[in-house]
């Protein structure tokens, strides 16, 4: 892991424009991905819960508008406190 990357394939993949596909280790962590190459993208995921596919869509460094809806349980602030959990 060398954050926001992640060495071994997982349910998150950032896809990129020019056809490069990266793992991460968590969806946030898809979107930082795209963010840190400064490019347009496509995080591919899916639900924890009902492993439904999820597609989350950046363009000019925005997150375009989705359905998709975001709970998070520990604060943001608590995230490293346990990361494994959260």
């Amino acid at each position: 892991m060398a954050a926001p990357l992640s060495a071994v394939p997982t349910r998150h993949r950032a896809l990129l424009p020019d056809g490069a596909s990266h793992y991460a280790n968590c969806i946030w962590d898809a979107l930082g991905v795209i963010a840190m190459l400064g490019s347009d993208g496509v995080v591919v995921t899916s639900c924890p819960d009902c492993d439904s596919a999820l597609e989350l869509r950046v363009r000019d460094g925005a997150l375009e508008p989705s359905d998709t809806v975001v709970h998070f349980v520990v604060p943001a602030a608590r995230w490293w406190d346990d990361i494994v959990f959260t």
